[in-house]
């Protein structure tokens, strides 16, 4: 897919086979619909007036204008002018996506960005419209027979108006279309099935995003490596799988750091490819959906690529523990205490509460980076779920500014995210009298104690958790990865790299 912008105002003159245009409801138009309406002698209200509600995410074509050498006109609806939002920017691009889908367009030329939208500048404007229209594109065909394999879209170019010549709204489409690239890497891991998305399968991966990028360098740690390390924690997962264990770290170098005198940012990604719970066995029904755990590496997979593609200009460490959690006779058991990498013992009370058992010694792990920041992304609790639905991710966080920073990224990127507690007086639940603690503390506050389980590997730098178990996929008809919180994540980094 092919991103660009082109400067005009003589918008009526320009060549197209395909001209989104946007207009609200109550008849207002925006400027671009005002200039192809004055070229037409009022062809676009005299059809708002009679046949077009312009809800957001509606479309109408246009043919044969008079006075406007586009061969179609499509009015993209926004809904009301005074509640034109950055969401209502997204459906509307991810509208016109899906138009050139359903009408196998190849070009598509869009006049929208430069509609003024709350406070929201061009470049995130052109950000947000690229990244939606990238990544409305995406459409999962991995398994499917050559018969029966879904439809790519045929779009291939798509060009953002602009009134005139601006390098902000150019970097934004530049941005926006490295996002929505990140958004399907993710989308794609978290949609392969657990057979073919294995621990080996993403260590492969790292190294091919590694030759792909030469800003990246992959490292992939096998069991025997794992074990050198300590690791007791993360192995005790790995133990009932057949699966191998890997241990992968993809460093992003920054060809211009403006951060020198920073740490890196880690991130850090929960990696199981596959959780049946283990020994404390999920019931069957939506066990499939299991698949989707690993979805917090997928995200760290996502973003590296993102940030490798704009050229972000601030170093970060992907950290991705990646195993499957099976049940046989060498699984751990519930009652097993386990030594973690940093030497505190863990009494396993739930083998199902695995995630925080592999993130803990990822968390010991990258202390050694001496970071100025860790993130860890992952489908960590159902009881996140319970507390937030599938809108927002929970947010915990050791430092006010870090979560201050992710919740004004989340806001930006449309990818929204809560702040949840971290009282120390939830970490009583995770008393155990046979270890330093035990990995759960019960059913109340069951996303919090998670949280405070993995805050005691985090006393060496500021941290932040993201549990996306509500937002990292969907499902239903339109089950699968979402590519959540690759946006949040990616407006984070580069807010970090601007400040």
């Amino acid at each position: 897919m092919e991103f660009n912008t082109h400067s005009t105002r003589a918008l009526q003159q320009l060549k197209a086979s395909a001209l989104f245009i946007g207009v609200y409801t109550d008849n207002e138009l925006t400027a671009a619909a005002d200039i192809i309406n004055r070229a037409s002698n009022d062809g676009i209200t005299a059809i708002l007036k009679s046949e077009f509600k312009a809800t957001a995410g509606n479309t109408l074509i246009l043919r044969n204008l008079e006075g406007v050498r586009a061969e179609r006109v499509i009015l993209v609806g926004l809904g009301k002018k005074e509640d034109y939002n950055a969401n209502t920017l997204l459906k509307a691009h991810a509208a016109i996506a899906a138009y050139c889908t359903e009408r196998s367009l190849k070009e598509a030329t869009c006049a929208i960005i430069e509609e003024p939208c709350q406070d929201l500048d061009i470049q995130l404007r052109a950000r947000l419209a690229a990244r939606a229209l990238g990544n409305a594109l995406y459409k999962y065909d991995g398994t499917f027979s050559k018969e029966n394999r879904p439809t790519q879209s045929s779009l291939q170019k798509v060009t953002f108006i602009i009134e005139r010549k601006d390098d902000k709204a150019k970097l934004g489409v530049i941005q926006g279309a490295a996002i929505a690239n990140g958004m399907k890497t993710t989308r794609q891991l978290g949609n392969l099935p657990p057979n073919i998305c294995t621990p080996t399968y993403l260590g492969e991966q790292a190294k091919m995003l590694a030759k792909e990028f030469k800003s990246i360098k992959a490292e992939v740690l096998e069991k025997k490596q794992i074990e050198a390390l300590n690791m007791g924690s993360f192995l005790s997962v790995a133990a009932g799988s057949d699966q191998p264990p890997r241990f992968i770290v993809l460093k992003y170098t920054a060809a211009n750091n403006r951060k020198k005198d920073e740490g890196p940012i880690v991130l850090v990604g929960k990696g199981v490819t596959f959780d049946t719970g283990g020994i404390s066995l999920k019931p069957g029904a939506g066990m499939d959906e299991m698949k989707f755990d690993m979805c917090g590496a997928a995200s760290v997979f996502g973003t590296l690529r993102a940030i490798a593609e704009m050229g972000l200009e601030r170093d970060v460490i992907g950290v991705i523990p990646a195993t499957e959690n099976m049940p046989n006779g060498h699984a751990t058991k519930p009652g097993d205490v386990v030594t973690s990498m940093s030497g505190q013992t863990i009494e396993v009370l739930n083998t199902d509460a695995e995630g925080r058992l592999i993130l803990c010694d990822a968390l010991t792990y990258a202390e050694r980076f001496k970071p100025s920041a860790v993130v860890d992304i992952a489908t960590l609790t159902g009881a996140c779920i319970v507390a937030l639905g599938h809108v927002n991710s929970g947010l915990y966080a050791s430092d006010d500014n870090l979560a201050n920073d992710l919740l004004a990224a989340s806001k930006r990127a449309q990818d929204p995210a809560w702040r949840m507690p971290l009282d120390d007086a939830y970490q009583d639940q995770l008393k155990s009298n046979f270890a330093d603690m035990a990995n759960i503390g019960g059913m109340p506050a069951g996303s919090v104690t998670a949280a405070c389980f993995l805050s005691r590997f985090t006393k060496a730098y500021r941290w932040a958790h993201l549990d996306i178990a509500g937002t990292a996929w969907t499902q239903g008809k339109e089950k699968g990865a979402s590519g959540r919180p690759v946006p949040l994540l990616t407006e984070y980094l580069l807010a970090q790299q601007d400040s």
